[in-house]
This record gives structure tokens, C-alpha cells and sequence, in this order.
């Protein structure tokens, strides 16, 4: 599936210089150069981005590595969060980390100040600690702290602290809400994300208006944008990405335990509490790091999408987190990518399309869940039912007429279905390319062959011995189960069959007084004269 959806997503890629330049220029020569003129701009990009010599790019290899980052560190946790169906969770502490942002911004306005002015701000306290000390501890006369618009700037560590506590102090208040009151955890993640958003938009709004505030970059934490990130900002990311995989290998079973039977990993002594709290904390490190890359808005989408998407592909956990990582990196890489072949393109919303574009091809085309192949075994099952019946009404003609003669005619096929001949002309054609019947007389004549009238047996004795134990052991009244038995005698195994014969003493006739077809007559592979033997079933002897 990750083939495909490279291979898909390359060719649209590759295609949409193209329709572009035939969209605005028509079918002509200036069209032509225009998508030749595209096409050389995207390599020279491209030759730039793979000379690790030009500088000029070096924006781009950090959105790339920061993009491959991001995608390891949200495709694990997601999978996590999507078989503990936490997804609103990670969508609340996403929007919930945004006032911290904003008081992890305005902490860099704190400044040290002595007799001579600024001694040291907070910017430079938490890039070089000891300096900072050693300046404030041989300042003259008393320090004091105060705050400087000024002095404001985007600092990845303080940004990080406070977005980790304004996260984690949404989990908090969650939980106290959800035992405080008798709210539901929905209700309270909802009442937390609009609360704690508002309040993050409001300081935002407020820092803006401090004109002589540098708030260059600041803007791009509510949408993200992947080329602004700084070496400070990779290396946080690093960190976040190797704590998470440590974590994750080292407590794998617990995690697994806990994620599927809490009550079982409860009652067995695990710590379950300590090992949500864990992943919370996990979550909210891998939250705060992928904002300046997604943004507030978007970076629930990258943390679940990619999940969802392996969620619907494979049954086994180590396998979601393998390819959820790996949808991870697709989506960040694809949506950096872009955004650097195409200026006017943003990254954050780049990404979540990317990671959406993998996930509409596993909704469609997963193996056991996807839509066009639920839809076509659906078709499948529907037609085999078909054919089944128009078997089981041929039986039904020659049973009608004691089993007289070999073949029956289309008409009578047409009287005993209640259709027309058209129709069920069009019924033993497909019977007859699927080996079962075969046609004379133009079409006018149906022989069963050996496979057809076997499966014709089958079916007749799976309807009525379902009949049969419904009225013996259910008690239901024997003109009550003709409409179950339509039903389940399309999808009665061999085994069931057998149990049911060996319950049933091998009964030869149904509620209606009509004969079971027996092992004999399904072993003889033609119309019997006679009508079914006396010979019993699976379970009695020839």
C-alpha cells in the first residue's frame, strides 16, 4: 500500500506543472514551454536540495529532517492513542497547548536589570546558564526583574516548557472534571479544548499588539511552517523522537496490556495509572515539538491520520506502529516538499493532505476493510447467492416431477424463479460459464452437470435441515423458518452440517414432509430416478 500511494503520489506530482501551465496557456506552443520552463525550475530545486554544499536550501534540510522527525515521534504515539480511542484526547491537548506557547513566548521578556540597565534576559539565561550567572553574581548594586517587550523572542525551550505544562495541565483538569462532576470525558475534553484555545488565541492576540515585540515566527505556531524551523528546534525534536522509541521498546507489553484490557492490567498489579500519565507526557512532548511544523490546528490531524490509516490495514499493533511511522514520514517529507517546489504552498495543511491521501487509499482499498473490496466481496457473496438459487430451483422442477428426465426447460425454470425467460435465460448463462449447467435446444434445455448438481444438493440439504432443527430444537413452527433457512443455507459449512445431522439422527424428510438430500446423492454426481436415496447422511453408512 505505501507503493502505491508513493507511486500515485509522484504521478500527480510530476503531473501537476502540467495542468497548470494547460490550464492557463490552452493547448498551445507557450504552454509547452511554460510547463518545459516548470519542469527545469523543479530540478534545478532539487539538484540545490541534494548539494549539501548550498547554504541557500538550508532551511529546507531542516523541514525535511524536522518533517522525518515529526513523522517517527506522531506515528508511534498515534497508534497508541487510536487503539485507546483517544483521538478527541489528542486533539484537545493540541488546541490546550497554545497558552502556553504564548506564556512561553512572553517569559523571554523577563529581563535581569542592575544600576547599568539589562544585565541579562531570559533568552540568554537559557542558552548559556553559567554566564548568565557569573554576570548577575559581579553586577553592581541590587538586581531586579522586570519585563521588556523588547526583549521578547521565540526560544524553543521555553516555548517547549510552557506548552508541556499547559499541556499537561489540560489532562489534569480533565480528569478532575470527569470525577468531580458527572460529565463524560467527551463533554469535559470539549469544555478544556474551547476553554484553553480561547485563551491562547486571546494572549496571542494581545502579544501581536505589542508593537515593538519580535514576534517573528510566532504567527506560524497557529498553521505551522516546517521552513522556519531552527537547529534548536531539530535537536528537541530528536530528543522527543529518541524518548519516545526508548520508551516505547523498553515498556511495549505493559503499553500493549493496558492499550486492550484495562480492567485485566489493572486487576493483575500493573501500574496503569503511571503508565497513562507516561504516554500523556509523551503525547504533549510530541504536541509541542510538531507545532511549528503542523500548527495548533492541524497537528491532531498528523498524530491520528496516519494511524487510522494503518489501523485499517493490519490487525497487529507492531505492525500499525510500523507503518503509521512510516505514513508519518511520508506525509511530513511530502508536505515540506511541496511546500518547496511550490512557494505559495503551506506546509502544516500540506502534510495532513499528504497523510489524508494515504488514508483515502486504505479506505478504499484496504484487503478485510476497504470499501471497494468489502463492496466487491459483497458483489461476490450476492452473485454466488444467485447462482445458488437458480441451482436450488432446477432441483425443485425435477424434484416436482419425480426426478423424471435429465434436464428441465426454461420455462419451467422461469415458472418455479416466478421471473421471465429473459431472466432466467440470463441465470443459466452465467451457470453455464461457471461449469454448473449446461444448454441445449438454443438455450431452451438445462443439463446440471456432475458440479452443479452437487451443489444442488448441498443446498436443498442445508435448507432443509435448518428447517428441521428449527422445529425440533427451537420449537419454532415448521411454517415460520422457510424465510432463516433461505438465509443461512448459503453459508452452512461442511463441519455444521455434519453436527447438524448427527443432532437431527439423521433425519430423512424435513417439517414438510420432503425428502433430504443424503451423502449418495450428492456422491453420484447426476440426477438420481427415484428421487434422493434411502442412504443416510455424512454421519451414517453406504
Amino acid at each position: 500500500m505505501c507503493r502505491i500511494a508513493a507511486i500515485l503520489f509522484l504521478l500527480g506530482f510530476a503531473l501537476a506543472p502540467v495542468s497548470e501551465a494547460f490550464a492557463h496557456e490552452g493547448h498551445d506552443h507557450g504552454s509547452a514551454q511554460k510547463a518545459g520552463a516548470n519542469y527545469q525550475g523543479f530540478a534545478h530545486r532539487f539538484r540545490r536540495l541534494l548539494d549539501l554544499s548550498d547554504t541557500g536550501v538550508a532551511n529546507m534540510r531542516r523541514a525535511l529532517l524536522g518533517s522525518v522527525l515529526l513523522g517517527i515521534s506522531c506515528g508511534l504515539l498515534g497508534s497508541f492513542i487510536v487503539v485507546r480511542r483517544m483521538a478527541l484526547f489528542g486533539d484537545t491537548l493540541s488546541h490546550a497547548v497554545l497558552p502556553g506557547v504564548m506564556f512561553g513566548f512572553l517569559a523571554t521578556g523577563l529581563v535581569v536589570v542592575g544600576a547599568g540597565g539589562v544585565i541579562v534576559t531570559a533568552d540568554q539565561f537559557v542558552n548559556a546558564p553559567l554566564d548568565s550567572l557569573d554576570k548577575m553574581r559581579t553586577a553592581d548594586g541590587a538586581l531586579g526583574l522586570q519585563f521588556s517587550p523588547g526583549a521578547m523572542t521565540k526560544n524553543p525551550v521555553l516555548i517547549f516548557l510552557g506548552a508541556t505544562a499547559a499541556g499537561l495541565l489540560g489532562g489534569v483538569v480533565v480528569a478532575f472534571v470527569r470525577r468531580a462532576t458527572r460529565l463524560k470525558e467527551d463533554t469535559a475534553l470539549g469544555l478544556v479544548l474551547a476553554s484553553f484555545y480561547a485563551v491562547g488565541v486571546c494572549l496571542l492576540t494581545r502579544i501581536q499588539g505589542l508593537e515593538s515585540a519580535r514576534i517573528t515566527g510566532l504567527t506560524e505556531f497557529m498553521f505551522g511552517q516546517a521552513a522556519l524551523l531552527s537547529e534548536a528546534d531539530l535537536k528537541l525534536m530528536a530528543v522527543v523522537a529518541a524518548l519516545s522509541l526508548l520508551i516505547v521498546l523498553l515498556f511495549y507489553k505493559e503499553l500493549l496490556l493496558t492499550s486492550f484490557d484495562h480492567g485485566y492490567a489493572r486487576a493483575t498489579g500493573f501500574p496503569v495509572r503511571a503508565i497513562q500519565y507516561t504516554l500523556m507526557l509523551l503525547l504533549a512532548f510530541s504536541v509541542v515539538v510538531a507545532l511549528q511544523a503542523v500548527g495548533v490546528v492541524l497537528v491532531s490531524a498528523l498524530l491520528i491520520t496516519p494511524a487510522a490509516a494503518a489501523y485499517m490495514l493490519t490487525d497487529r499493533m507492531h505492525r500499525m506502529i510500523w507503518l503509521s511511522m512510516a505514513f508519518g514520514v511520508f506525509a511530513g517529507v511530502s508536505g515540506a516538499l511541496l511546500s518547496f517546489f511550490y512557494d505559495s504552498l503551506p506546509t502544516g495543511p500540506f502534510m495532513v493532505l499528504g497523510a489524508t491521501f494515504i488514508f483515502v487509499l486504505a479506505f478504499l482499498f484496504s484487503p478485510r476493510h476497504g470499501v471497494v473490496n468489502r463492496w466487491a466481496r459483497q458483489r461476490s457473496r450476492a452473485q454466488r447467492v444467485q447462482r445458488e438459487n437458480t441451482l436450488k430451483a432446477v432441483y425443485h422442477v425435477l424434484e416436482a416431477r419425480g426426478f423424471e428426465g435429465e434436464g428441465v426447460s426454461l420455462r419451467e425454470l422461469a415458472e418455479r424463479r416466478k421471473e421471465t425467460e429473459e431472466d432466467a435465460r440470463r441465470q443459466t448463462a452465467v451457470l453455464a460459464s461457471h461449469d454448473l449447467v449446461t444448454l441445449h435446444d438454443e438455450g431452451n434445455g438445462i443439463h446440471l452437470t456432475p458440479t452443479g448438481w452437487q451443489r444442488a444438493c448441498e443446498i436443498v440439504r442445508n435448507h432443509r435441515l435448518w428447517e428441521l432443527y428449527l422445529t425440533n430444537e427451537a420449537k419454532i413452527a415448521p411454517d415460520h423458518v422457510h424465510d432463516d433457512a433461505e438465509v443461512i443455507e448459503h453459508v452452512l459449512g461442511e463441519e455444521v452440517v455434519r453436527q447438524l445431522e448427527r443432532t437431527l439422527n439423521h433425519a430423512r424428510t424435513d417439517p414438510h414432509g420432503r425428502p433430504i438430500p443424503g451423502l449418495a446423492d450428492l456422491q453420484r454426481g447426476l440426477a438420481p430416478e427415484g428421487g434422493p436415496s434411502e442412504i443416510l447422511g455424512y454421519g451414517g453408512r453406504l
